[in-house]
């Protein structure tokens, strides 16, 4: 049993004992005992209740954490005003995302809570002839891999973007898939792999192909044609993703940590278990981009027709253009590309990576969006954005700028129960969320929380569509960089189409 948990359970048994003993001496004791019962039973149903993991991991102990949260906003108004744009997950997001997970009221007393003259502050442009929210789709999607691929995908505007099941535990991978399922987004699996926990509930997947090849490894550690096939045809399956780099650390590979390679997560992935597992920064199946183009065409045909993307984080840009060159050059093209953050999240990397390598999300999607376009080929691919997506404005915003759907990890671990108790690369994550520990797992209910983030996706997605009706739009596509404005100093306001261009 944990320790964490073993200190709980005894505090509440020396609890329990204290007040036999106190009863049999006198009247105090009796009183003592009438006001320790009522702990001992609130402890006991900590234990038992499914909603919080934090109560249910650490009983009555736990709850501290809601006391001590439920005083801190009067505490933190000054870091609120003076910090908002630059840190997004400060406390407005942060309670933001589990409101609507938890389906409470998300609206803000007290009017706005930022600096509205603080330089990169944003805002978009509303009509006076607004449209009823009701009159708009209430699920818009867009079609990729159209024209192209035998089997299309219908993408939701917002999905989940990659974890993977390893740097997660096997109950918030159910959870983010029964939400993804009962919602009609994407999972997107990680370069971990699809486990049997992907495959739970039947949601939807994106299957991301990173440079460990995970699900489609031979035993040398290159690609595995067959093993590839096994998992690309899946029905769950509807879309596959190679990853090239990653936002949060590119051009360094991942790895995971032996504590948390496990026999099963090591069958999964084909990889010795309870070893650090290290996956190379570049690929071994091509080594330019006419054979990356290859290799993309290949996976669509193998697959079945499948719509066929890369993730990278924009770096040295003359290698993008070579790709795009490529694309004009062979006729051969990926039906989508992810464009991957600077300030992406992750589960263990070297400060310097993770603070200054990369670029930010909106320089690297505007620059891969006109870069497409200066070389004719932007109406063939689509383009998802990922990156620090909270809320409706967020993924509006990336779609102004040029994207067509968004996706969010870092939220969706939110809305699963993420508190960023940032103990993602020592295995001891309190909530169950990111860690192998099997008693810190307990904590974690799938239902309830795959409830959540059902109901995080349905409200961020209503929110974007409130906002599309207020600046009197009808769908996502209609959004342009001039609908958005951003102030670059106190006294100088442009459009995103003033600073990027239409």
């Amino acid at each position: 049993m944990h320790v964490r948990t073993i200190f709980a359970l005894g505090s509440i048994a020396a609890l329990g004992l204290a007040s036999i003993l106190l009863l049999f001496s006198d009247l105090a004791g009796a009183l003592a005992f009438m006001l320790f019962i009522p702990l001992i039973l609130l402890g006991v149903y900590d234990i038992l209740q499914k909603s919080s993991a934090i109560r249910r991991n650490y009983p009555l102990i736990g709850r501290l954490r809601y006391l001590f949260e439920s005083i801190r906003p009067e505490m933190m108004q000054y870091f609120v005003e003076t910090d908002t744009e630059g840190r997004p997950f400060n406390r407005i997001y942060r309670s933001m995302v589990y409101q609507r997970a938890k389906k409470v009221n998300d609206t803000s007393a007290f009017g706005t809570q930022v600096n509205v003259y603080r330089s990169g502050y944003e805002w978009m442009d509303h009509s006076l002839y607004a449209v009823k929210s009701s009159e708009l789709d209430q699920d818009p999607r867009l079609v990729i891999g159209e024209g192209r691929c035998d089997q299309p995908y219908s993408a939701s505007v917002f999905n989940v973007s990659a974890m993977s099941f390893g740097s997660l535990s096997d109950r918030a991978v159910i959870a983010l898939n029964y939400g993804a399922k009962k919602g009609g987004f994407a999972h997107n699996t990680g370069e971990g792999g699809v486990s049997p926990y992907h495959l739970k509930h039947g949601g939807d997947l994106i299957w991301q192909v990173g440079t460990g090849y995970f699900g489609c490894r031979d035993d040398d550690g290159g690609f595995s044609k067959e093993k590839f096939i096994d998992n690309a045809t899946r029905p769950e399956v509807k879309m596959i993703e190679i990853k090239l780099s990653q936002g949060a650390k590119p051009g360094h590979g991942g790895i995971l940590p032996a504590k948390k390679n496990t026999k099963e997560i090591a069958n999964i992935r084909g990889v010795e278990a309870f070893t650090d597992v290290h996956s190379p920064p570049g690929h071994s199946a091509f080594s330019n981009p006419k054979e990356m183009l290859q290799f993309v065409t290949n996976l669509r045909e193998w697959c079945g027709g499948k719509p066929i993307g890369f993730k990278l984080c924009i770096g040295r840009e003359d290698e993008f253009e070579a790709i795009c060159q490529a694309i004009v050059d062979t006729g051969m093209a990926p039906d989508f590309i992810s464009v991957d953050g600077g300030e992406g999240g992750t589960g263990a990397a070297p400060v310097e990576f993770t603070n200054h390598l990369g670029a930010p999300l909106r320089d690297g999607l505007v620059f891969v969006v006109d870069t497409l376009k200066k070389f004719g080929i932007r109406d063939q691919i689509k383009i998802n954005a990922t990156g620090k997506i909270v809320s409706g404005f967020h993924i509006a915003r990336a779609i102004a700028l040029g994207a067509d759907i968004t996706s969010s990890a870092r939220a969706m671990m939110m809305a699963v129960g993420c508190i960023q108790a940032l103990q993602c690369n020592r295995n001891t994550c309190p909530t169950g969320v990111a860690t192998q520990d099997r008693v810190l797992i307990r904590g974690l209910d799938p239902v309830n929380k795959g409830e959540r983030v059902f109901n995080y996706h349905y409200e961020t997605i209503n929110s974007l569509i409130e906002l599309l009706a207020a600046a009197g739009l009808k769908h996502p596509s209609e959004l342009s960089r001039k609908h958005i404005k951003r102030r670059v100093s106190i006294n100088n306001v442009k459009t995103l189409a003033e600073m990027h261009g239409e």
